[in-house]
């Protein structure tokens, strides 16, 4: 609870996923990868509730087994490939009312902490802003990336200035996938986290790992064990 308002926190984990078959239930550093998550909810200061959203009974029995809170299992229709990634958010909120935050934490950032969830629900009070979404800093800028046309190479902005020193170029961010909060009614209508108004929370680079191949998984084991 913060400010008087309850927090739900939905950890979004379906079976099917395709980079790494069943990586939401494969043991990372000696746990299942939903794990993670799970125990950086329950160390979070405002979350009131946390809950699994799966269609899937084996993911749903691990995350159990886990400590888990998975008050039911979503329809297979919210957990196809072409699935938009609000849909169980919206699910979720309309089998548990009665919070007004909703926080999304996906299973594929193992590395976000409690502060994390805490540092973005915190910024989203205080900048009375509807929703607030975790970003790290762009590693590769735009300016410095290239398409090929018949094997040579063309420049992915219009007017970028490749001669331009990497260090004088600005700073840009980008979603790493950890963080999601926003007012439930909000949500609800404008079906997004991401408008204008949405409020960033920055990340470092070592805590923004999302797991979506071997050479990700590869990253964040390694990062977990220096820790």
């Amino acid at each position: 609870m913060i400010a008087g308002e309850k927090v739900l926190a939905v950890v979004p984990a379906r079976g099917g996923s395709k980079g790494i078959p069943r990586k939401n239930i494969r043991n990372l550093r000696g746990k299942p990868l939903i794990a993670w998550t799970l125990e950086a909810a329950e160390n979070s200061k405002f979350i009131d509730r946390c809950v699994v959203s799966t269609e899937d009974p084996e993911i749903a029995a691990v995350a159990q087994s886990c400590g888990a809170d998975v008050p039911f299992l979503r329809p297979n229709e919210l957990a196809e490939d072409n699935t938009p990634g609000i849909e169980p958010v919206l699910h979720a909120i309309q089998q548990l009312p009665g919070y007004r935050w909703i926080v999304v934490l996906q299973p594929t950032s193992p590395l976000r902490t409690a502060e994390d969830i805490d540092g973005c629900v915190r910024l989203c009070i205080e900048r009375g802003g509807p929703a607030c979404v975790s970003v790290t800093a762009v590693k590769q800028h735009p300016a410095w990336m290239f398409t090929l046309r018949e094997g040579r190479l063309q420049p992915l902005l219009a007017d970028g200035d490749t001669a331009t020193r990497r260090q004088d170029l600005p700073p840009l961010w980008t979603l790493n996938g950890a963080v999601y909060v926003a007012d439930v009614k909000w949500l609800l209508m404008s079906r997004t986290f991401l408008t204008r108004d949405t409020i960033a929370y920055p990340m470092p680079e070592e805590r923004s790992v999302d797991i979506d191949d071997e050479l990700d998984w590869f990253l964040a084991e390694a990062l977990l064990q220096q820790k």
